[in-house]
């Protein structure tokens, strides 16, 4: 078994931003007479979010932060490396809203990182453990031997271990009757 290591784009560590509002989708009717008071504004992330960063953008934690700043009608959208940010307008964005979005995405991506982070140590104790356990195993098989044990000393050759004789050990068998004349 071996531990799975993703490659990561160095700029993925990188915290999630945006750059610049997308002026060419604006609506063409802004600064005159009919010019809605809300639309939709598109600004660039600073580099591609990931999957959970995503997920916490669109997430409930997200339409609170906004709620509790008096963003109610706010809503976001996550399409590719453009933020959609919709019922908003750009004086509301430069006025206040903007800096909540810079706050807000620093904090997922401060979130997200902390949770790779902790995710790739867990990883890393499983793989370490993991390999400590096959060290084991292997440990373990190479302590086995297919070897016949050595035969146990008979209570002749414990005697003679032990300086007793053969011939010793007949004459007390013949003193004791134990042999017939």
């Amino acid at each position: 078994m071996s531990a799975q290591s993703t490659t990561r784009n160095p700029s993925d560590s990188a915290v999630l931003g945006l750059g610049a509002v997308l002026a060419a989708s604006l609506p063409s009717a802004l600064m005159t007479v009919d010019a809605p008071s809300r639309y939709t504004v598109e600004a660039v992330f600073t580099r591609r979010p990931q999957r959970e960063e995503i997920a916490d953008i669109i997430g409930a934690d997200t339409r609170e932060f906004l709620s509790r700043r008096g963003y109610t009608e706010v809503e976001l959208a996550v399409s590719d490396r453009r933020m959609e940010i919709a019922n908003t307008s750009l004086e509301e964005l430069r006025d206040g809203l903007g800096a909540a979005l810079a706050e807000l995405l620093a904090a997922i991506s401060t979130h997200a990182q902390e949770r790779r982070a902790a995710a790739a140590l867990r990883d890393e104790k499983t793989a370490e453990s993991e390999r400590e356990r096959a060290e084991a195993v292997v440990a373990l098989a190479a302590s086995v031997r297919f070897e016949t044990e050595r035969p146990r000393a008979s209570s002749s050759n414990a005697d003679n271990q032990r300086g007793i004789r053969s011939e010793d050990r007949i004459g007390q068998w013949t003193d004791d009757g134990g042999h017939s004349q």
